[in-house]
C-alpha cells in the first residue's frame, strides 16, 4: 500500500477526492474526520486508529466507483463507513486511508407494497426504514440489532440479528437483492425482487456478512412482512440457569415461537432498571426469561403465553409476569435495551458466542466454570431462543484483565465444542479475526482468503477486516 500519500501529500489526495465528489465532501481537516475514527468497539478492546487519513462522502454510486477506481490506481486503502455501531472495530483505520461514508446515500427508493419489499440506498438508518414502515401502517421489518441509528448497508455488511432472530431470522434471511459497487469499481447488481432464484451461483450471499471486504454496498431490497395485532411481554423467574435454559428448548418444541425468548441475570435487570430511575417487577428468583409473543388474534396471544408458562412450570419457575399493556412493555423493553448502561465504564468485551439451543445449559456450565478458574466476574445476557448469549467480561478499574486473552480464548473454545460459533451478530472484524483457526480447519480459510483475492485482488477494501 502507498499509505505515504496520506502521511506525505494527503492535501493532493483531498483534492483528487473532491474532484470526484465535489469541494464540499472531501477534508482532510483533522477536526472534521476526529468523529469518522472511531466506532462503538469497547474502548478497552478497540485497536488505535490512525489519524492520517481523509474522509470521503459520495452521494451515488458512480462516485463510489470513481473513488475505487483511484484507490486502486493510487494503492491506497479504503474503509467503509456506515453508522459506526458496530463493535468489532470494523470502521477503525489502523493505517492511513480513505475513509467512505454512505452517509449522503439515505433515500427510500420504493416501497412496493403488492410484493412486500422495501428498496433503501445503503445509508438508510434502522430508524428512517422503521418511520417509512409506520406510515405505511400494515407492514414491518423484523431485524432490529439494538441500535436504531445502525445504516442498512451495514446491517447486511455485518449479518445483524437481535432479538427477534427466534421467529424472523438475520439479516440474510430477508435481502433479496444488492447494489453493489466491486472493489475495482465495477457495479453490480445481486439478487432480484423473487422469492425464488436458482440462477447460477449466489454471490449475493457472498457479500451479506462480508463486512466491507469484498465491495461496498450501495442499495438494499429487502422483503417486507405483514404485522400481527396483539403483542405481550411475559416474564418468567427461576432460581438458577440451568432450569431457566432447559425450558426453552421445550417450548420451542411445542410449536410456540415467541417474537424474542430473552436470559437475563436478575442482577443485569436491577441495575438497568436503576440507572433508569425505575424498578425490575420480578423479586423472587435470580434469572429471568422474557418473552415476546406476538399472535394475529387475542385469544392466541393468552393461550400461547399460558402455554410457556405451564412449561416454565414444570421446570421449576418461581414466578411470572404479563404486561399486556403498551406503557408497561415499553418500559421492560428499555430495561432490556439499557442492559449494557451500567457496566458501559468497565466492561472489557461483550461476548457474543452462540451455540445450538439444547446447549446452553451445557454452555453455560462452562463459562461459570471459567469464571472461577480466572476469578473472573462475568454476567450474562441473550439471545437464548437462538443460543446466542452475551457473556459480559468485566475489567480491572477500568483496565483490560491481565487474564483477558487466555479467558476469551476457553470462552470460544466452549462454544466451538459444542457445535457453536465465536460471533453470531458482531462479527469478525479486527478483533475477532486471530480466533477463527479455532472455528475453521486451514482449508476453509484459504478458500476464504481466495474469495477475497477475487474480489479484490489489490487489497485496497477494508484491509484489516476478516483477512490479513
Amino acid at each position: 500500500m502507498n499509505t505515504e500519500l496520506l502521511t506525505k501529500t494527503p492535501a493532493k489526495v483531498v483534492d483528487d477526492l473532491r474532484g470526484i465528489v465535489g469541494r464540499d465532501w472531501a477534508t482532510g481537516d483533522a477536526e472534521k474526520i476526529a468523529s469518522y475514527l472511531y466506532d462503538a468497539t469497547e474502548d478497552l478492546l478497540r485497536p488505535e486508529a490512525d489519524s492520517a487519513c481523509v474522509v470521503v462522502k459520495p452521494a451515488n454510486p458512480n462516485e463510489i466507483s470513481e473513488i475505487l477506481k483511484y484507490a486502486n490506481n493510487v494503492k491506497l486503502p479504503v474503509t467503509v463507513r456506515g453508522g459506526g455501531t458496530g463493535v468489532v472495530a470494523g470502521a477503525i483505520p489502523t493505517q492511513p486511508s480513505i475513509i467512505l461514508s454512505l452517509e449522503r446515500l439515505n433515500k427510500v427508493v420504493e416501497l412496493d407494497e403488492k410484493d412486500l419489499m422495501i428498496t433503501l440506498e445503503a445509508g438508510v438508518t434502522l430508524a428512517q426504514l422503521m418511520d417509512t414502515l409506520k406510515g405505511q401502517g400494515r407492514l414491518f421489518f423484523p431485524v432490529h440489532p439494538g441500535d436504531e441509528g445502525a445504516q442498512v448497508g451495514g446491517m447486511v455488511a455485518a449479518n445483524a440479528g437481535g432479538t427477534r432472530a427466534v421467529k424472523h431470522g438475520i439479516m440474510r434471511n430477508h435481502v433479496k437483492a444488492l447494489e453493489v459497487v466491486l472493489p475495482t469499481g465495477e457495479i453490480v447488481t445481486l439478487g432480484a425482487k423473487l422469492l425464488k432464484n436458482n440462477m447460477g451461483i449466489d454471490l449475493m450471499n457472498l457479500l451479506i456478512g462480508s463486512e466491507g471486504t469484498l465491495g461496498i454496498i450501495t442499495k438494499v431490497t429487502l422483503r417486507l412482512y405483514a404485522k400481527n395485532k396483539f403483542s405481550g411481554t411475559l416474564l418468567v423467574s427461576f432460581n438458577n440457569y440451568e432450569d431457566a435454559t432447559n425450558a426453552v428448548p421445550d417450548i420451542l418444541q411445542e410449536g410456540i415461537t415467541p417474537l424474542a425468548a430473552e436470559y437475563i441475570d436478575r442482577i443485569i435487570s436491577i441495575k438497568s432498571a436503576e440507572q433508569l430511575g425505575t424498578t425490575w417487577p420480578c423479586s423472587k428468583g435470580k434469572v429471568d426469561l422474557m418473552f415476546i409473543v406476538e399472535e394475529p388474534t387475542e385469544d392466541l396471544l393468552y393461550s400461547n403465553c399460558e402455554k410457556i408458562v405451564d412449561i416454565c412450570e414444570k421446570h421449576n419457575a418461581v414466578d411470572s409476569i404479563v404486561a399486556d399493556n403498551d406503557k408497561e412493555q415499553r418500559r421492560l423493553l428499555e430495561i432490556r435495551s439499557n442492559a449494557y448502561g451500567p457496566y458501559r465504564n468497565n466492561i472489557a468485551d461483550i461476548m457474543d458466542a452462540a451455540v445450538p439451543p439444547s446447549k446452553i445449559p451445557n454452555f453455560f456450565e462452562d463459562v461459570n466454570k471459567l469464571a472461577k478458574k480466572y476469578n473472573r466476574e462475568i454476567v450474562s445476557l441473550g439471545h437464548i431462543g437462538d443460543g446466542n448469549i452475551h457473556n459480559f467480561i468485566l475489567g480491572d478499574n477500568g483496565k483490560l484483565p491481565e487474564n483477558y486473552e487466555a479467558l476469551k480464548e476457553d470462552i470460544y473454545k466452549a462454544a466451538v465444542k459444542y457445535g457453536g460459533t465465536v460471533t453470531a451478530e458482531h462479527g469478525t472484524g479486527k478483533t475477532r479475526k486471530k480466533h477463527m483457526e479455532l472455528q475453521f480447519p486451514p482449508k476453509e480459510i484459504a478458500l476464504m482468503n481466495g474469495i477475497k483475492k477475487l474480489f479484490d485482488p489489490n487489497g485496497i477494501l477494508s484491509p484489516g477486516n476478516i483477512f490479513d
